[in-house]
């Protein structure tokens, strides 16, 4: 066997394989063996025609239909022994099959290419600090007491502290009713910071069967054009009901926290460590992404279109298998392929950028960091340590601790730019708004 390896891009590589008729033989009686057990001939029973019968009659169209799988064969035998490691689907091309004499073919194959890995240390990254607000742990308090509040059915709303049932009517600008635009038994509580502030200030010191006009403008972009449309309707009231919140004693407390909290003051601490946890976790979460962007960034390159093609399949075929678990509605197939691809591009660069820092760091994972896991996870789940082990071993855990290692690296050797996430959210919307 002759074979010769030609560097098309970084990326991509060609191979040419020549094989002898000799280099092939084993695996065409191979083929001639597996066509023998389905062919029939007269005077031979099913799987029975003589070898030389069935050379004489079929050879050249047996030998024609094997010379593909020979050749996807013998295509991996060479990545096995030159350790070419292909990192997509292989394409066939230019297969010359003589029977008798010879076999040719030529394969494209992608690798990962070859980068220099810089500027992933020492980097200032965004790490957004969000303040806990008094009156998001007021707006909290309120809900988790509304949720054992009961409804006593009133004549008027008096006040914010009511819940109304209404019907809604859809009119034009001249207040003329649109058909087939109402809607019937519409819930709304008025207490709800998001309930429209009109809404809420028309309702009130209003009756049953007295009506209330309302509107809202939609404003959103059609390509690169701003659109702004109106909404009017009439609302008539069907039904009114105060909200009532019990009585707020150390049991009432204890109710509603699962005995977190015994009187308002231990509920609002309760409240903000909860707020305090959340947002360091956002915050953690926001800072590991903008420091693996910034070096992705850093050492931007070409990533392989067949590698990043295989990552999105297998991203779609993820997001389809967790919406049938969770019973929810994903765009078709082909669109969810093309909004993911951006993302499996991204996936695709870091993946051989992490790569590159693992070698260059010596970064590796050992036996003793999957027994570490292995016990911290049996004491928790109550599994065996050894099945946990094997259960490593079988679904490349060590891969996914390996990644765990490479980015707590990073963070080490990073430094956080703390930034004040109101702050960034209000200049990120300015960008956006000026684009």
């Amino acid at each position: 066997m002759e074979y010769n390896v030609k560097v098309i891009s970084d990326y991509e590589n060609e191979i040419e394989v020549k094989l002898s008729y000799d280099d092939i033989k084993p695996e065409i009686e191979a083929a001639y063996k597996e066509e023998r057990k389905t062919i029939t001939h007269p005077g031979f029973r099913k799987g029975k025609v003589p070898l030389s019968i069935l050379k004489k009659m079929y050879g050249e169209a047996i030998e024609y239909k094997a010379s593909e799988q020979i050749a996807n064969k013998k295509f991996w035998d060479v990545v096995d022994e030159k350790d070419l490691k292909p990192i997509s689907t292989p394409h066939l091309s230019d297969i010359i099959f003589n029977p008798g004499e010879n076999l040719e073919f030529k394969v494209k194959y992608e690798i990962k290419p070859e980068i220099e890995v810089k500027d992933y240390k020492s980097q200032k990254i965004e790490k957004p600090v969000f303040k806990v607000k008094e009156e998001d742990i007021e707006a909290e308090v309120k809900n988790l007491l509304k949720s054992a509040a009961t409804f006593e059915e009133a004549e008027k709303t008096e006040s914010e502290d009511y819940r109304i049932t209404v019907d809604l009517q859809k009119v034009d600008e001249a207040g003329v009713e649109m058909e087939g635009q109402k809607s019937a038994n519409i819930a709304i509580d008025l207490s709800d910071e998001k309930v429209s502030p009109q809404i809420r200030q028309n309702a009130i010191d209003k009756k049953v069967g007295e009506t209330f006009n309302f509107e809202f403008v939609d404003e959103h972009m059609h390509g690169e054009e701003k659109h702004t449309e109106t909404y009017r309707y009439v609302a008539k009231i069907t039904k009114i009901e105060k909200i009532v919140i019990p009585e707020a004693d150390a049991e009432y407390f204890k109710k509603v926290t699962k005995d977190k909290a015994t009187n308002i003051e231990e509920l609002k601490d309760f409240m903000r460590d909860n707020f305090e946890k959340y947002y360091e976790q956002q915050s953690e979460s926001i800072f590991g992404n903008n420091l693996l962007d910034t070096i992705v960034k850093n050492n931007d390159f070409t990533a392989p279109p067949g590698y990043v093609q295989l990552l999105a399949e297998r991203m779609t075929e993820a997001e389809i298998e967790n919406a049938k678990r969770k019973n929810t509605r994903l765009p078709e197939k082909n669109i969810l392929l093309e909004n993911i691809k951006p993302r499996a591009e991204w996936n695709a660069k870091w993946q051989i950028i992490m790569e590159k820092i693992v070698d260059l760091e010596n970064l590796k994972v050992e036996d003793a960091d999957l027994e570490a896991l292995a016990k911290e996870e049996a004491d928790k789940t109550g599994i065996s340590e050894e099945k946990l082990m094997n259960f490593y071993r079988d679904s490349r855990r060590a891969d996914t601790l390996l990644e765990d290692k490479v980015i707590a690296f990073l963070k080490e050797n990073n430094t956080i730019k703390e930034v004040d996430a109101e702050e960034k959210a209000k200049e990120i919307k300015e960008k956006a708004n000026d684009k």
